[in-house]
């Protein structure tokens, strides 16, 4: 599941899976905010402009780094990404054959694992809760025997069976899905007017704030976008992105009586069930749902200072798009065959922003993070938007491997931090864990790239903050190239700020210590991460 952040705040039912930002939007926060130094702005941000003041004055030069995000596809033509594409030399573009054998025809900027041969794509999907309820139901539902009497892995299976059925039918009311309807007739009825009166089919909030209508139900709908605009403090939110989300929040809610459509097999073609079976999906990296990768891309690398939109965090990086996300949750062998595929083809640093509940593949996925960790690549993940305690509560995939045999020590698991005149120090939707939350960054109205060629927007999440990270991991890559994929890890987290004052509990009122909800207890920071690779690195 992709980690944006909307509240369809008119629904109280979605308080769990996508919390808000409250406070008030204040147009006296930059747009950058999140890249700005405390010190002197007064803004919670990465202190990236003295970063780079003090790489400069080192005389350093920088070497190409390789970031592969994986995520829901990329705008390839987006005038801030295009200068930053990763391009597969050893592949001939347009000639439909698999130039360099890797398996994969005309990969030129990375590839799509949720695609067919046919060049159609997975564009929305299922929830693993639904999936693993309706696969398992025939063989644990009636069972009243003792679990502990079972084999361990006929144990497993049941448990996860049990928590899947408890997922599925928490909250799933009748009147729940009723609302839910109502409200999703009563938005595409006035959303099919708004379309036509302003003459296209995709519109913002800030596209709604200008637009005038006679029509009753079309004004209906305005008065109710805006309002989910004002709270999640931004107008880039699409008229489409809501019905997606009400679309999923139905599916979510009907999941118990309703087995899930195999959205993914319709579309891919491959035996999902077999793992060697890898030579699948499609080179279209647009794919109809580009927001959320093309916003986190841009966080990590967009242009540097070629005066326009905005700048990224790296200044000499290639980006890489691995396709494997969709509107739902995915699939633990696309995660794992796009992991492999980034490592194979060069990344240094990987960025992670999605999650799930369940992971019933998860060998693979932790195979591939044991290919990561031998192959020397950083993985950072998003810690999730639940505002729940992830030591005790999944969100996958994570560190600890299912055989038992230790974790993965190549991965950040990023929380959301805002800032006090930005919602607040700790984003109140960010998952946190003292255990398993290594650091917290900037995650909040952060502006970045959005698809539309020469478009930027906001948008808020724990998907926000971990391309954070991996931007500063990428920088500490371009500058000291010697350093390792742990060097980095350790770097990032040693050289994070700790706040003196407590923080609020995300999802709460409750003050703690921000040491309590995360392992380090900091804010990652640019500027003190360089400075600690150069004394690693034996420089001055």
């Amino acid at each position: 599941m992709l980690l944006l952040t909307i509240v369809l705040f008119s629904t109280p039912t979605f308080a769990q899976s996508t919390d808000s930002i409250k406070a008030k939007s204040k147009e006296s926060v930059p747009k950058n905010w999140h890249q700005l130094d405390f010190g002197t702005s007064g803004f919670q941000g990465i202190s990236l402009d003295n970063a780079y003041e003090f790489l400069h004055r080192q005389g350093l030069t920088s070497k190409k780094v390789l970031v592969a995000v994986i995520d829901s596809g990329i705008d390839t033509l987006h005038e801030d990404l295009k200068p930053v594409l990763w391009v597969n030399k050893r592949e001939i573009l347009g000639n439909n054959k698999d130039d360099d054998k890797n398996g994969y025809v005309d990969d030129i900027h990375g590839w799509n694992f949720i695609g067919g041969k046919d060049g159609k794509n997975v564009k929305e999907d299922s929830y693993e809760s639904a999936r693993v309820y309706h696969q398992l139901k025939s063989r644990w539902a009636k069972f009243s025997g003792n679990p502990d009497k079972l084999s361990p892995s006929k144990k497993a299976e049941y448990i996860m069976f049990k928590k899947a059925e408890e997922a599925i039918t928490e909250g799933s009311s009748a009147a729940e899905m009723e609302s839910l309807v109502k409200m999703q007739e009563k938005l595409m009825k006035g959303d099919s007017v708004i379309r036509k009166e302003m003459a296209k089919e995709e519109y913002n909030i800030a596209d709604l704030e200008k637009y005038t209508t006679n029509n009753k139900d079309a004004k209906s709908v305005k008065s109710m976008l805006i309002g989910i605009g004002k709270a999640n403090n931004t107008t880039d939110i699409t008229n489409t992105q809501i019905l997606e989300e009400i679309e999923g929040a139905i599916r979510k809610a009907d999941a118990a009586n309703t087995p899930p459509e195999k959205f993914r097999k319709q579309v891919v073609g491959d035996k999902e069930s077999k793992f060697k079976d890898k030579k699948y999906g499609n080179n279209d990296l647009m794919a109809e749902t580009p927001f959320h990768g093309t916003h986190c891309s841009g966080i990590i690398g967009a242009a540097r200072n070629n005066g326009v939109g905005v700048d990224g965090i790296a200044d000499n990086v290639e980006i890489m798009m691995v396709r494997a996300v969709p509107d739902g949750d995915e699939h633990d062998k696309d995660i794992a065959y796009a992991i492999r595929y980034a490592v194979d083809n060069g990344a240094r640093v990987i960025s992670m922003s999605f999650g799930k509940d369940f992971s019933p593949q998860k060998q693979w996925v932790d195979d591939a993070f044991r290919y990561a960790d031998a192959k020397g690549v950083l993985l950072v993940h998003a810690a999730g938007n639940d505002n729940k305690n992830i030591d005790t509560l999944d969100n996958f995939p994570t560190p600890n491997y299912i055989d038992g045999k230790g974790r993965t020590l190549n991965i950040i698991t990023v929380g959301a931090s805002g800032d006090p005149k930005n919602g607040g120090l700790t984003a109140s939707f960010s998952n946190y864990g003292k255990k398993e939350v290594d650091v917290f960054a900037p995650g909040v109205n952060i502006y970045s790239t959005i698809p539309g060629g020469n478009t930027y927007g906001k948008a808020s999440g724990t998907s926000m903050a971990c391309p954070v990270v991996a931007g500063i991991a990428a920088l500490i890559m371009e500058y000291y190239p010697s350093l390792t994929a742990s060097q980095v890890k350790n770097i990032i987290e040693k050289s994070a700020i700790i706040p003196t004052e407590k923080v609020k509990l995300p999802g709460t009122s409750d003050k703690v210590m921000l040491s309590d909800i995360s392992k380090t207890g900091g804010i990652v920071n640019a500027f003190e991460a360089v400075k600690m690779a150069n004394t690693i690195s034996g420089g001055k």
